[in-house]
């Protein structure tokens, strides 16, 4: 049993909705502030719960957490940070400035509003898009120099290096690098690498394939929630000014693995593989996450085959029914 009061920004999203289910049947109190860019269907189950709170409000309003807080029951003991442009598409659709704005600002004006409210804890969402490009193939460990390949990166690591400037503040901040994330949630996301070559196969029968060789590092979005909580309820001394890499060595993946998971399920569909040179995510990276299993003991339950399976009856039996429809991405152009 916890009293213990959460507070998420972008909490109506892919990661926070699933994020505020398992907080709220952990009996956390949770309260979600969201612009609703993409609808908020995700989070009319919990409306008459009673440890809920939805706050519609955008994170680039100044005093959007102290005016939260006067019509909220109490102050919360931590927040978690989600609200974002994410993933270079996007990032890209909108500019630099406005990239800027809502990643970097946003983040510093959040931190320093629960700083002086008292907030005990800031978890930050950032990526591991911040690696870019490993130089000598071995995995990339929380220590090594970032090298960002997009404007997205780039924001994030900016937040980064603030909040990790306050790591003696009284709010504690906590930064997880989340691997590509993958599976289905209340409001689902098409533009991730497994859930599009999943949509892609199943609509189109046939995929096309851009930089085949390229690995990544995959984790199933209900492994990232296990781990963000994980972080909430570690000891303030063991997470305070932390970065840790969040997903798992078996979720290093080249493409072509990827492909092999899809026609494992779908073996009728064509593949072709195309080159592609563009100004984008050229991320090439093996992820190392023993430090995560080693001080929090976090370990995945889910992997990618799972992935594939649980998007692909997703998609078969009707759960989704429009997949294709834009609230299910957060950019129209992704590279695959």
């Amino acid at each position: 049993m916890t009293d213990r009061h959460v507070l998420i920004t972008g909490g109506a999203g892919y990661i926070g909705s699933i994020l505020t289910s398992e907080l709220l049947r952990q009996n956390y109190k949770v309260t979600i502030l969201d612009s609703l860019l993409f609808g908020g269907e995700s989070i009319v189950p919990f409306l008459n719960h009673p440890n809920f709170h939805f706050i519609k409000a955008d994170v680039t309003e100044p005093r959007v957490v102290r005016d939260a807080i006067k019509r909220d029951w109490q102050k919360p003991d931590a927040i978690v940070h989600l609200a974002a442009i994410v993933g270079f598409p996007a990032c890209q659709a909108v500019g630099k400035q406005v990239a800027w704005k809502y990643n970097v600002e946003a983040t510093k004006m959040v931190f320093e509003q629960a700083a002086d409210l008292g907030v005990e804890r800031f978890v930050f969402a950032s990526t591991y898009s911040n690696y870019g490009l490993s130089e000598d193939g071995k995995p990339v460990t929380e220590e090594t120099p970032l090298n960002p390949q997009s404007l997205y990166a780039e924001t994030k690591i900016a937040s980064e290096e603030f909040l990790l400037a306050q790591k003696d503040a009284a709010c504690a901040p906590l930064l997880f690098r989340f691997a590509t994330l993958y599976g289905v949630s209340p409001r689902t996301r098409f533009d991730l690498i497994v859930n599009q070559f999943v949509l892609e196969a199943f609509t189109k029968r046939s995929l096309i394939i851009y930089q085949r060789g390229y690995s990544r590092s995959f984790v199933h979005i209900r492994d990232v929630v296990r781990g963000v909580i994980m972080g909430l309820e570690a000891k303030e001394e063991t997470i305070r000014g932390q970065v840790f890499n969040l997903g798992t060595e078996n979720g290093n993946y080249s493409k072509d693995d990827i492909v092999g998971l899809v026609l494992k399920r779908m073996p009728e569909i064509t593949v072709e593989y195309k080159d592609l040179t563009f100004g984008g995510d050229m991320r090439d990276i093996t992820v190392s996450f023993e430090k995560i299993q080693r001080v929090l003991g976090f370990n995945t339950t889910m992997d990618v085959d799972d992935g594939v399976r649980e998007v692909l009856f997703a998609l078969k039996s009707g759960l989704i029914r429009n997949p294709t429809d834009d609230r299910y991405r957060n950019a129209q152009f992704i590279v695959q």
